[in-house]
């Protein structure tokens, strides 16, 4: 009963961080670990759980989702998707002590990336367009980190997009939200096939994932400083990062 409301606490705090600024899978992914659900497997339940959001958020925008250079949408899909697999299958053959040990460094660079990254984001040339083998081997890279960890995955798009070149920040974030729908789904079903999926433990996060992206849209609404959220986020990865730290 306990690991029950542990799953349903983690799971609104998640979908309501996620509708806000993203960064939920700093909640939901170590909440599973608590309740006993080994690594490799928290992982894989926790990008089933952020799905219906993405899909929700990828509907919410899609009238902002457009074709933008140097990657038209259909090829950074296709990328995505390679990437995805790839990375999903990276994680199938990754060992619990493996990806134990790896969680803290995972968890370290999603926080860092999270919460510095619209900071580096505003001093980049964003309206330079690199080359397109450039713009392919950014969007790989980071498809593959979505398809092997969720943690973080919206703001590294969001960066990886700034190095491409986009500029259309509302186009950038219906872009992301596709994309990042497509990497789970893409990496669900490989996670699905291997029995990597905790379904009692996903059932209830995912439903209070759902009830908490209803109220943080709601709240969205009455926040004037999304700055101090996203420092208040990243101060949440930093803890989380310092407690697997000290777990390994």
């Amino acid at each position: 009963m306990f690991d029950i409301g542990v799953l349903i606490v983690a799971g609104l705090a998640a979908g309501m961080l996620n509708a806000i600024a993203g960064g939920g899978t700093f909640i939901s992914f170590p909440a599973l670990v608590w309740v006993g659900v080994p690594p490799v497997m928290a992982n894989a339940t926790a990008t089933l759980t952020a799905l219906p959001g993405y899909l929700s958020s990828a509907w919410a925008y899609r009238h902002d989702i457009e074709t933008q250079d140097p990657l038209p949408i259909l090829n950074l899909l296709m990328i995505a998707a390679i990437g995805g697999l790839a990375g999903a299958g990276s994680l199938l053959i990754t060992s619990q002590s493996v990806f134990s040990a790896l969680v803290p460094w995972l968890l370290l660079l999603g926080t860092l990336v999270f919460g510095l990254g619209p900071y580096a984001m505003t001093h980049l040339n964003l309206a330079a367009k690199p080359p397109r083998v450039v713009a392919i081997g950014v969007m790989l890279s980071v498809s593959i980190y979505g398809g092997y960890f969720n943690g973080g995955l919206g703001i590294m798009l969001l960066a990886a997009f700034g190095l491409m070149g986009m500029t259309n920040l509302h186009g950038m974030i219906g872009l992301k939200n596709i994309i990042s729908a497509l990497l789970s789904v893409v990496s669900v079903i490989a996670y699905s096939v291997a029995g990597l999926i905790a379904w009692d433990a996903a059932l209830v996060l995912a439903l209070a994932q759902f009830g908490g992206g209803y109220l943080g849209a709601r709240a969205a609404l009455r926040i004037t400083d999304p700055t101090k959220l996203r420092w208040a986020i990243t101060g949440i990865g930093i803890i989380m990062t310092a407690i697997f730290f000290m777990r390994a």
